[in-house]
């Protein structure tokens, strides 16, 4: 295995504020960031903003800004989530900056000289909204009988000179490479949404624009710029160096993961892979699609008014819970429906009670009978050894779920063995064996401090903040809180600071679930 990590978020479109939808998929890439750290990897972690476009150009105009300060007050609010979630991100990229400018005119020439570009004019259907272009087949009628794209977008007929892309001539390279990688769009249900829209033929794309010009312009042909979505794909490029091959970031490329919503996969598991080929350029080794955030069934919209404020939650409920909730309570790539309830309910049966109060009575029993000294092993029983395995198989088991991108299975083999150590605490009894067997009393508490130690430790990517805490409590050293650190038991006799609660558990009036932007 490649002892580096590459991941990315989607470079977030600037044309309104940043909700839950946005936090969730960039926490999804941060644990996976973490994790990989954690395990001894070299990581580069990239999120960022895109703001060029004819959408963000009508934006700036409606609130009476130029383009750029309005690209430079959203991108700050995208800035702002990234710290307000805990992000570990290595880097921030704007596609306003000269380094993605830069980045997207080599790639562009290169896709001129390989002939895969040529002049021409587009005509047909262009919805702003979503900066894309849809087929006659592809619209849908709406109630007042007229056109929309299928994501419900108003279309309008634009016919203007253009750059095209041949992707036309991709179709059977596209495909090879699904067959030949088939993790390279996952999950399967949007590997065969894929591979069903490029087997039923694909058109050239169209390129560039005349009709505006906020965007990077054309080489040589300051007439046009370049279509929003070839621009965009490029900042996974030009965060690496591209087309520096001597930057140190480089040896990073391929990206090994990129995390997108499900609305978007079209142009990262079709577009970007053709790009890349046409270019010279290697693919990444995956493309994973996230589901939505539903608020009372509906698609979370600023239009629609019901998309949740993620700093709300972190004031309200702290932020380790709300990073937990997102990604334990539905399995990524599924959609979910988002109400604080759930939320509360997560924080207080399994963070308060399964895991805060496993740690808070171990502790406990430690401060008060052990002085506060980690207690020695000695004979392990079958039920000590079990449990012992059970956690210490953790990093292996996180791994290989992690490596598909399974945040809820991986959490649920984590609470498997939380929930067997609290099994295990009440059949054991410390405190009853401190007045019939001390020694087996000591035994019992060393091995749930060690228990509690891996816990901790597999779910720092997960809680960095909480999970810190816990290490501190079991006697941990911020420099020995890797995997492989794992492999030597924390010595007996070490001193263990007074226990603390981690979890409090949620009490007061929670919320319906949705906020007004």
């Amino acid at each position: 295995m490649s002892k580096r990590f590459y991941v990315t978020t989607p470079i977030y479109y600037v044309n309104g504020a940043p909700h839950i939808g946005h936090a969730y998929t960039s926490v999804a890439a941060d644990v996976l960031a973490r994790w990989r750290r954690l395990d001894g990897h070299e990581v580069f972690f990239l999120t960022g903003t895109d703001e060029h476009g004819q959408k963000v150009e009508k934006a700036a105009q409606d609130a009476g800004v130029a383009p750029q300060e309005f690209a430079d007050r959203i991108s700050k609010q995208f800035q702002g989530l990234s710290a307000l979630m805990g992000l570990s991100n290595d880097d921030f990229i704007r596609t306003t900056e000269a380094r993605h400018k830069l980045a997207c005119q080599e790639l562009w020439r290169r896709l001129r000289a390989s002939g895969d570009i040529y002049l021409g004019h587009y005509e047909g259907y262009y919805a702003v909204r979503d900066e894309a272009f849809y087929n006659e087949s592809e619209l849908v009628t709406r109630p007042d009988g007229g056109r929309a794209a299928p994501t419900g977008a108003p279309v309008e007929w634009v016919r203007e000179p253009s750059y095209f892309f041949r992707l036309s001539a991709w179709q059977d390279r596209l495909l090879a490479l699904y067959e030949s990688e088939p993790d390279f769009v996952s999950p399967s249900s949007r590997r065969s949404e894929v591979m069903s829209f490029v087997r039923g033929g694909l058109n050239d794309l169209s390129v560039s624009r005349t009709s505006f010009t906020w965007g990077v312009p054309v080489p040589d042909d300051p007439d046009h710029v370049m279509y929003v979505w070839l621009d965009a794909l490029t900042n996974y490029l030009s965060a690496v160096g591209f087309p520096d091959t001597e930057s140190p970031r480089w040896p990073f490329w391929p990206a090994d993961v990129h995390v997108v919503g499900k609305d978007i996969i079209r142009f990262h598991a079709v577009y970007w892979p053709a790009f890349l080929m046409a270019a010279g350029l290697p693919v990444p080794r995956c493309v994973f699609s996230n589901g939505w955030w539903t608020a009372a069934g509906e698609k979370m919209s600023k239009s629609l008014g019901n998309a949740v404020d993620a700093a709300r939650l972190v004031e309200t409920f702290g932020l380790d819970p709300v990073r937990y909730f997102l990604l334990r309570e539905v399995p990524f790539g599924n959609d979910g429906d988002y109400s604080d309830a759930a939320l509360v309910r997560r924080t207080n049966v399994e963070l308060a009670n399964d895991l805060g109060n496993l740690a808070q009575r171990t502790l406990s029993q430690v401060a008060k009978n052990c002085g506060g000294l980690l207690p020695a092993r000695g004979a392990a029983t079958v039920q000590d050894t079990a449990l012992l395995d059970a956690a210490q198989a953790l990093p292996s088991a996180v791994r290989d779920r992690l490596d598909r991108l399974a945040f809820h299975d991986a959490l649920e083999d984590v609470w498997k063995v939380i929930r067997a150590a609290n099994a295990y605490i009440d059949h054991q009894a410390p405190w009853a064996l401190r007045k019939t067997d001390a020694v087996r009393m000591a035994g019992v508490l060393s091995v749930l401090v060690e228990v509690i130690r891996c816990v901790a430790t597999v779910l720092q990517p997960f809680m960095p903040g909480s999970m810190a805490a816990m290490l501190d409590q079991v006697g941990a050293h911020p420099d020995v809180r890797g995997l492989a650190d794992l492999a030597t038991p924390l010595p007996p006799g070490l001193a263990l600071p007074a226990p603390q609660g981690v979890f409090p558990r949620f009490v007061g009036e929670a919320g319906q679930g949705a906020d007004a932007d």
